[in-house]
């Protein structure tokens, strides 16, 4: 897992030193405050790690992380990362297991990162990250986009992921029995997604019948790509998934099911990192975590300034959540006037 993450100067973020993170860990803060941006930056890490030394290839991590860095980030120069106004560049630590990946660089920095310290050596896991925004029904989009006319739009989010939902597994290949949480997923779709290789379409299939992606919930097509990922064997032990704002277009009772389902497969070995500004995803997490009595840590990025809690501990206690519970109280009087 990744255990610790330094960062200086990263975009929108002065500093992060998060010092003990665990098998969920959770982002939250507001709109702007750099809550994606650091689930991009630790994908760019992690994705890293494990494209270098994978199959023939023979490409440096250097000449891969900075072709992550312009295509998550789709700057025309990765300098333009460095927080502006700063003179003193950009830095990056992540502790996984005993050893570490850093590097830094300045905002002169077009493509070419010189100063990286790789003691982690390659990955054999495989990590994805979930956007906000569904792919399932863009996916020949953005393949024209990315694969032929090779032009920024969507990032490397959105083609990895589309890639990993194509992915095959090898014969032997070990697996992990995801069935409890596959189970608590296919509630939430009430169905199961298909691709379709005569149309070259996703398909949403209930019972007898198919839907062409458009008309199905987005709600349904986030669950689906997680159990679709579950399914193909693309996720296993050690796999880390980092998850956009999993609230986006579900109801209450369908994210807590989604938070169970993601601290079920945590408990098998995939680490979650979460973006989030949902009271019902932060809520979930917590009584999760007081129930394990398993350490659950909570970043806020609230007024430029980051705050470092654990849900096992109680609820934070910050505005997000604040007006969270203001507004829900405020709704209740409504209702009892």
């Amino acid at each position: 897992m990744i255990k610790r993450i330094n960062m200086k100067n990263y975009g929108p973020l002065a500093s992060i030193n998060w010092k003990k993170c665990s098998r969920i860990n959770l982002i939250i803060g507001d709109n702007g405050s750099g809550k994606t941006f650091l689930l991009k930056a630790l994908y760019a890490t992690i994705r890293t790690l494990e494209e270098y030394k994978r199959g023939d290839s023979f490409h440096r991590e250097s000449e891969i992380l900075s072709e992550k860095l312009h295509w998550l980030f789709q700057a025309d120069k990765i300098g333009e990362l460095v927080t502006k106004g700063d003179n003193k560049g950009l830095s990056c630590c992540v502790s996984y297991k005993n050893a570490v990946f850093e590097y830094d660089f300045g905002r002169d920095t077009r493509k070419q990162i010189k100063n990286i310290n790789n003691t982690i050596g390659n990955l054999k896991s495989n990590s994805v990250f979930i956007p906000a925004k569904e792919v399932l029904s863009l996916h020949r989009i953005i393949q024209s986009s990315r694969e032929i006319e090779q032009s920024f739009g969507f990032d490397d989010t959105y083609l990895d992921l589309i890639k990993a939902l194509q992915y095959t597994p090898i014969n032997g290949e070990k697996t992990l029995n995801f069935s409890i949480p596959e189970n608590k997923l296919s509630t939430i779709i009430g169905g199961n997604i298909e691709y379709d290789t005569q149309s070259r379409k996703w398909l949403y299939k209930k019972g007898n019948q198919k839907y062409s992606m458009g008309v199905t919930a987005d709600g349904i097509k986030k669950a689906a790509i997680l159990k679709a990922l579950l399914q193909n064997r693309y996720l296993g032990k050690e796999s880390i998934v980092f998850v956009d704002e999993p609230e986006a277009a579900l109801h209450p009772r369908a994210i807590s099911l989604l938070m169970e389902a993601i601290f079920d497969l945590s408990e098998l070995g995939i680490q979650f990192f979460i973006s989030s500004h949902s009271y019902f995803v932060v809520k979930k997490l917590y009584l999760l975590a007081q129930q394990s009595k398993e350490s659950l840590p909570l970043l806020s990025l609230v007024d430029g300034k980051e705050h470092y809690e654990d849900l096992h501990d109680g609820m934070p206690d910050n505005p997000i959540i604040n007006e969270s519970i203001r507004l829900y109280e405020e709704e209740i009087r409504n209702a009892l006037s």
